[in-house]
């Protein structure tokens, strides 16, 4: 029997599976790039007004770094510079998350042994996941040229542009797969995968904003920016890529066929053989997740200090009056002389990244009901309620924790660089303090998802904290909500370099709203049956 026997089976069988996720990702960036083609053609309706803003994005590191590469007074090069940064890193995005799912998650599982039973070759599942995640990926690529070339793009163009966001989705794909074959778990395999990514964009960002050009040429995510679609074409770059893609795999299958089914490659650090400390539900869920939330807290500490250290960008950028400069000043409201309002946008970034963080403790939630863990300390005394009441205990204060890391690190490194430390420190602990309410908010709304309809409870997660990010950092600032829309709960912290008064409000009705949304949850959890 061949090693790929069964290749074409469990491709469909993924396709089945991937039919409720992938339509949503290719949505969203075909969204995100008519968004961005629609921005630039409402704000700078004029070849005067693109040509001023392409010499201010020119000017300033820090702006010409969010777009990446070199940036032309033409619509086509103008929108896919805005939108580049966001679509080849959720096309990667995808592949990370749809490969992990299809290999190491269904190890996790016990899925994987019951399929490896049949007619099945030891390396048709990793091929089979690793060609339907290049599979989403082209989707969302040719989904993007499509629209593009329907409204009047140069055809060459949008083509290249689609293959760049196809080709970051390839390479991530490769990226997983590996880790998929490293990790024990798909948790720490997602780990590994989104941390690389992570580190390929700083990289890139870098990058452009210092003028090293070799990070760019390092970062897998940079070279889909180095493409350089409505330019020139680097089509060459595509080659690159590809050629990451399949040594990536080539490592995946040699590690594959060195492990056992439901093994890692990393060795697994031993526990202790007992221990009196598990003597609650927090103490548990807290065992659980500690690790978890140290490689957070690290994660946020390093984003918080990078753009901590733009700040002296931003002075720059306010010290060089031009239209995007007014535009940005009108629209936050705040003087041109408050630097800390401009770096406190900053710190909202890494609030609605924070959210995220309860998303997945409540994910975790289901994760344990459907392995069974759950139901075998559910045979001890320990109540269904206490169980889960454990979890978020746990969520809500390192959700807390994660976001005074932030302020902390973040007010710090500003006040030695721009600002005053007496003065703006406690301004950044108080104010990132502030929006712990908000990521609560998202968070219950996934609780009483899981709750109430247990088995959509994880697209509708997703689901929330996308819209939420969405629309207050994307479609919002678009539009002139620099403050997020009305719709998501973050729009409703005060910037605290505002010059307001604090008023306790928005975080108190927050609060509410949170109780209420986390009582339904539970209260339904309470009810309905148990790992179903």
């Amino acid at each position: 029997m061949s090693a790929l026997t069964g290749t074409g089976r469990l491709i469909r069988l993924a396709l089945r599976r991937e039919r409720a996720i992938a339509p949503w990702w290719v949505l969203l960036i075909v969204a995100l790039a008519l968004i961005m083609v629609n921005y630039i053609t409402t704000r700078m309706g004029t070849h005067a007004l693109k040509v001023e803003y392409t010499e201010t994005i020119s000017r300033n590191a820090f702006l010409y770094a969010l777009g990446g590469g070199t940036v032309e007074p033409r619509l086509e090069v103008l929108a896919t510079w805005r939108s580049g940064g966001f679509l080849y890193v959720f096309s990667a995005f995808a592949a990370v998350m749809s490969v992990i799912r299809h290999t190491r998650g269904e190890e996790d599982g016990g899925r994987a042994e019951l399929v490896g039973s049949a007619a099945v070759g030891r390396r048709a599942p990793l091929t089979a996941a690793i060609l339907v995640a290049a599979g989403v990926s082209a989707a969302c690529g040719l989904a993007v040229a499509v629209v593009l070339i329907g409204i009047g793009f140069e055809p060459v163009g949008s083509l290249a542009y689609a293959a760049a966001v196809a080709a970051a989705g390839w390479v991530f794909g490769g990226i997983a797969a590996v880790a998929a074959q490293l990790a024990r778990n798909a948790r720490t395999a997602t780990m590994i995968g989104l941390s690389v990514l992570a580190v390929s964009y700083v990289m890139r960002y870098a990058g452009d904003a210092t003028g090293q050009h070799y990070l760019i040429s390092l970062s897998p995510i940079g070279w889909s920016h180095l493409v350089r679609p409505y330019q020139d074409e680097r089509w060459w770059m595509l080659g690159l890529s590809i050629l990451a893609g399949i040594a990536l795999l080539a490592v995946a299958y040699r590690l594959r066929d060195r492990r056992d089914l439901g093994a890692g490659i990393l060795p697994e650090r031993l526990g202790p053989a007992g221990t009196t400390r598990l003597r609650g539900p927090i103490s548990i869920a807290w065992r659980l997740h500690r690790s978890l939330l140290v490689a957070w807290a690290a994660g946020v500490a390093f984003f918080a200090a990078a753009g901590a250290g733009l700040s002296p960008f931003v002075r720059d950028l306010l010290a060089r009056p031009s239209v995007v400069t007014d535009g940005i000043i009108t629209m936050l409201g705040m003087p041109a002389a408050a630097i800390g309002g401009y770096s406190w946008y900053l710190i909202l970034i890494l609030a609605y990244v924070v959210a995220l963080y309860p998303v997945l403790m409540t994910l975790r939630l289901r994760e344990e009901e459907t392995s069974g863990r759950a139901e075998a300390v559910q045979a001890t005394p320990l109540t269904r309620l206490r169980w889960a009441g454990g979890h978020l205990v746990v969520a809500g204060f390192g959700t807390a924790a994660l976001m005074a890391v932030a302020g902390l690190v973040f007010g710090t490194l500003f006040s030695v660089l721009v600002g005053d430390l007496s003065t703006d420190l406690p301004r950044f602990l108080t104010g990132s303090l502030s929006m712990v309410p908000a990521a609560w908010c998202v968070g219950a709304v996934c609780v009483l998802a899981y709750g109430l309809l247990p088995r959509a409870g994880t697209a509708i997660c997703w689901i929330a904290w996308i819209l939420t990010a969405a629309s207050g950092q994307v479609v919002g600032p678009l539009y002139g909500l620099w403050g997020g829309s009305p719709l998501e709960p973050f729009h409703y912290i005060p910037n605290p370099f505002g010059g307001q008064p604090f008023n306790v409000g928005p975080q108190a009705a927050l609060l509410i709203i949170t109780a209420i949304l986390l009582y339904g949850g539970l209260l339904t959890l309470r009810r309905r049956d148990f790992g179903r």
